[in-house]
């Protein structure tokens, strides 16, 4: 399925109830010590998490390797909401040690996008704040000093394996069955031996020295997390590698010394990561730190289980822009996607989201599937509406933008309007059928009908005298063309006939197609008060220059 159909028109029928089904259809299966193991199931009782009572300070740290995707917005979007739930700062931290993946334009697109979704940070770059640098690449000093504390406190080593080593090593335990993990092989190097050899430049990594029994934490979701233990004989360790040949952190390094140094207090991120967390711990354990409370959160995935990717869905946060899903609707979805609430209506803008924030998280994956995003996009559209100012004028300017492109199917919507500038027209159309607005296309699609004259509308009914009585209409001037003196005339046109009240539908039915061309649409009254008295006695079958004084 292509985005490109993902807003295709609906039927008047539509309802919310299927869509909440199918988003609400998560993963059952018992969780267990490792996200993706669905054998071992995860023994922990979910903990009851209350929001902290002191101000949270998280931090989303995209990498610039790519651009922002829906699961990293909703990323980035928990950890904002606490922070201004309980009065904190919401840190952005750019991780940019990668340099050979790094995108030219990925991280000013990360900004951009960050923005335009409402989530604007507290500290950061272009922001500033009292823990800068906010790139690592500009930080790689601090790592180089923490390693080497490391290194000088025991918890660390160096290791001078060839890559070719690691590689026959990884081949060879694999074949084994066995945990393709380090073997140690350097960490016995005596202190003195290990300086002299990297004085002498010779290439080495500085891995950590893990402790012999991983450390539990205690997850915000999951409860305790108790890492696999290896099985005895395995002579294999995971000393993951802190500072690379060429001096640069990796990941995790980099990601402990900063988050410790930026004073984050709350960490809530994928649960792809909880099986590195227990390394983290290590580590802040090493350092002599109190680590920050982890809560991880379940994957996006499609509805064959599959972890979103950009073949289903989990495309960059700009084609939703491009598609022109407001910043309120999308984060309104993703806020949905593994956090539940006690609220009557899923429908909540960012500052309603902030206000019933909770750490009510989801155990287990969440089933993507976005007729929720268009329930919420019509629902969205209808507050732009009724609030007015820049919303709806932005929904005004891309209606506009459409009907005056000039290779585009809507030449004639002058005629109806009377003016070479659509703005007042359209608003008036969007405020009357706002509930089922999606994006500019489907919109004006939808109410074609009021963008070009209606040529040859079929004769619909069976009753001959509706056309015909059909036709007082006429007797309403300009001043009684309003809502109220429409809705009486046609009360008198049904009353007047044989079937009284009963007969209503036909005269409904009949003053539909006549004014449409179709079978459903927005609300009748509101119709003919957007073409107006000319144009709807015309498209009735009044011949309107003769009654012009009536």
């Amino acid at each position: 399925m292509s985005f490109r159909n993902l807003f295709r028109p609906q039927s008047a029928s539509y309802t919310c109830q299927s869509c909440l089904l199918r988003l609400s259809r998560f993963s059952k299966r018992p969780y267990s010590t490792n996200p993706f193991d669905t054998k071992k199931p995860f023994k922990s009782k979910a903990p009851k998490v209350e929001l902290p009572t002191t101000p949270a300070r998280t931090r989303f740290a995209p990498s610039p390797t790519g651009y922002l995707h829906l699961g990293s917005l909703r990323t980035a979007l928990f950890n904002y909401l606490l922070a201004k739930r309980t009065g904190g700062q919401f840190i952005l931290r750019i991780e940019d040690t990668d340099q050979k993946r790094t995108i030219p334009d990925a991280e000013s697109r990360l900004l951009q996008d960050l923005r335009w979704a409402g989530l604007q940070w507290d500290e950061g770059p272009e922001v500033g704040g009292p823990y800068g640098p906010y790139k690592q690449s500009e930080r790689s000093e601090l790592y180089k000093v923490h390693a080497q504390r490391l290194l000088d406190s025991g918890h660390a080593y160096r290791c001078f394996c060839s890559a070719e080593r690691l590689q026959k090593l990884a081949e060879s335990r694999h074949q084994m069955g066995l945990a393709t993990d380090y073997d140690r092989t350097c960490a016995n190097i005596p202190h003195s031996v290990s300086n002299e050899r990297a004085v002498r430049h010779e290439s080495h990594v500085i891995r950590l020295r893990m402790p012999d029994t991983p450390p539990e934490y205690e997850d915000l979701i999951y409860g305790t997390f108790k890492p696999v233990k290896q099985r005895r004989g395995e002579q294999a360790f995971e000393d993951m590698i802190l500072l690379k040949s060429d001096g640069l952190p990796t990941y995790h390094l980099a990601n402990v010394v900063d988050d410790h140094h930026m004073a984050i207090t709350h960490v809530i991120r994928g649960s792809e990561w909880m099986p590195s967390t227990p390394k983290h711990v290590a580590m802040y354990n090493a350092f002599g730190w109190t680590p920050p409370q982890f809560a991880h959160v379940g994957l996006l995935v499609d509805e064959q289980g599959n972890k979103l990717s950009k073949r289903n869905f989990d495309t960059d946060i700009t084609a939703f822009g491009e598609m022109e899903i407001f910043p309120e609707t999308l984060t309104n979805f993703a806020a949905l996607l593994g956090w539940s609430h006690n609220e009557k209506s899923d429908v909540m803008d960012l500052a309603t989201l902030v206000k019933k924030f909770s750490m009510k998280f989801t155990r287990g994956n969440t089933t993507v599937t976005f007729g929720k995003l268009h329930f919420l996009q019509r629902k969205h559209a209808a507050l732009r509406a009724a609030a007015g100012g820049e919303g709806l004028q932005k929904m005004v300017e891309d209606v506009s933008k459409l009907l005056q492109d000039p290779s585009g199917p809507y030449q004639e919507w002058r005629k109806l309007t009377g003016s070479p500038l659509p703005g007042a027209y359209i608003e008036k159309i969007i405020q009357s059928d706002a509930e089922n607005y999606t994006n500019a296309n489907e919109f004006v699609y939808r109410n074609s009908f009021l963008f070009a004259p209606l040529r040859n509308p079929p004769s619909v009914t069976d009753a001959e005298d509706v056309p015909t009585r059909s036709k007082a209409l006429k007797e309403l001037g300009e001043e009684e063309w309003t809502k109220d003196g429409l809705m009486q005339k046609v009360r008198e046109i049904i009353d007047e006939r044989p079937e009284g009240k009963k007969g209503a539908k036909d005269v409904y039915h009949h003053m539909r197609q006549a004014l449409t061309g179709r079978e459903e649409g927005m609300r009748l009254y509101d119709i003919m008060l957007i073409l107006g008295r000319k144009e709807s006695l015309r498209r009735l079958g009044v011949d309107v220059e003769e009654n012009a004084e009536a």
